[in-house]
């Protein structure tokens, strides 16, 4: 048997190859191109098993080990001792570690989803992109406009970017060269809405034949979007023997600080999925706003009346995570549902995939 580590970076690989009795067989730098990697695995016998270290250039490489069959295993980059405890982390230790721990069956990995999943984490990633900058181009124009002493407020709309407050924004009277920015941010934020719409019709109709995902939208908070992030992030909920656990790997677990008899917590890790974190955040905010009545906004209006709305927010992230756990793993809807709400998202969900 023979045992690689593979250090990936942005132009070459690192790669060191030993066998069972940790002797050297080979080691080499190969450029990071898909030529020279297509080259790479098909000079691997069947029976190589290769370890990486988990970075965000891994994933071409994996897929070409995976297609040929050969055992690749993505290290956890903080879970490697010898990586993690070494003061100076250099190239020349990386690779061989990696190697040597495959060997001995002692490689801490990270999680990598099938393909199926790696894609659609990619359009719902893409479309959390795009959101955000459609938030920053909003902004961009809230501070355009009291620069130049005129207040949204004044304007008369709930929402100054609905259809009405867009083609009054067209019309405002301001310096030339400040006008022409606004158009321009104008046209940008059309063209973010359209780009938006787009994908979520597509995320409409993946949820719409999502068992899972339908079960999540009975849930406070959590629509076809939330639900889709939620599962594609988590993937295989079995891996999870406990809500715990899964909280954990969001990063929404305290941080804990022993010294002697005396027990601390303090902030939140924030050591684990960010997308996780982010979504559930959001989930809580739509949830107090809309749907004041539920456990979810109950439970953050009582914690932020002691500890203030950052520390209720995420309180209610890490229940609600809980809350997600068991609905998944017992396959059923939440218990405390609002049946016209979930009537009314089912019917929203419907409506979009249909007209997109």
């Amino acid at each position: 048997m023979v045992y690689v580590g593979v250090d990936v970076h942005k132009s070459y690989l690192e790669v060191t190859a030993i066998d069972d009795d940790e002797r050297l067989q080979s080691h080499r730098r190969i450029d990071n191109t898909l030529e020279s990697m297509d080259a790479f695995v098909q000079s691997l016998d069947s029976n190589t098993k290769v370890g990486m270290e988990s970075c965000s250039y891994f994933y071409p490489l994996y897929n070409r080990l995976e297609e040929a069959g050969i055992e690749a295993k993505i290290a956890h980059p903080l879970k490697v001792k010898l990586i993690a405890e070494s003061k100076i982390k250099t190239d020349k230790i990386d690779f061989p570690v990696l190697a040597q721990l495959h060997r001995i069956d002692y490689l801490p990995t990270s999680y990598v989803p099938p393909p199926e999943i790696r894609h659609a984490r990619d359009l719902l990633r893409y479309r959390t992109v795009l959101a955000r900058q459609r938030t920053q181009v909003k902004n961009r124009i809230h501070h355009l406009l009291e620069k130049n002493g005129i207040k949204t407020s004044s304007l008369g709309y709930s929402d100054i970017f609905g259809k009405s407050g867009l083609t009054d924004l067209c019309r405002l009277e301001l310096p030339t060269l400040e006008k022409s920015i606004l158009h321009m941010d104008l046209d940008l934020l059309d063209y973010l809405n359209h780009t938006i719409e787009r994908s979520n019709g597509e995320l409409a109709r993946m949820a719409l034949e999502n068992h899972q995902a339908r079960l999540l939208m009975t849930i406070p908070g959590i629509d076809y979007y939330t639900a889709l992030l939620l599962l594609m992030e988590i993937g295989d909920i079995r891996r999870f023997s406990n809500p715990r656990k899964l909280c954990c790997y969001s990063g929404l677990v305290l941080g804990l600080h022993q010294s002697g008899e005396r027990t601390s917590y303090g902030h939140i890790t924030k050591q684990g999925n960010k997308w996780i974190r982010y979504i559930l955040v959001e989930a809580v905010g739509h949830t107090v706003r809309h749907d004041a009545e539920s456990e979810i906004a109950k439970m953050y209006e009582r914690i932020k009346a002691k500890k203030g709305g950052s520390v209720a927010k995420v309180a209610c992230a890490r229940k609600l995570l809980k809350v997600i756990w068991f609905t998944l793993t017992r396959d059923e809807p939440y218990r405390y549902s609002d049946a016209k709400f979930v009537e009314m998202k089912a019917k929203r969900l419907e409506r979009k995939a249909q007209s997109s």
